[in-house]
């Protein structure tokens, strides 16, 4: 059973790479992050494929919302890998850096690399 986090350390928009796995070394950008799972998805890493069933042209609209794609075919997409397997690149050294937090002087609670202490959140420009 999944334990819930209320936080994670890596976040949409991130630059991590692969710890471990088929992929292991690639770096990607986080397209997106599931807390209750602890998963991510990065861009062009555990790439999989589905396999869809030609379908025939919606009748209604409802139908048309829901249908996307009307020929069948073999679909790549990039599917979830679990956050202990990435690390966060550091934007000062380029390296997979741990993460860590610190309050700023204004009294927000900021990301810090622990490679090279340097504020995360500050250099993506939040």
């Amino acid at each position: 059973m999944a334990r819930s986090a209320k936080t994670l350390k890596i976040r949409t928009g991130d630059t991590v790479e692969v710890l471990a796995g088929k992929d292991r070394g690639k770096r990607g950008t986080v397209n997106s992050v599931d807390r209750n799972t602890q998963r991510v998805v990065v861009e062009g890493v555990n790439i999989v494929k589905r396999h869809t069933k030609a379908r025939p042209p919606a009748t209604t609209a409802s139908a048309a919302n829901r249908q996307q794609q009307p020929s069948g075919g073999v679909i790549e997409k990039p599917a979830a890998i679990h956050v202990s397997n990435v690390a966060l690149v550091s934007p000062a050294s380029g390296k997979p850096t741990r993460v860590g937090y610190r309050v700023a002087d204004d009294g927000r609670k900021v990301r810090v690399s622990r490679r090279d202490d340097v504020d995360l959140d500050e250099t993506k420009g939040k």
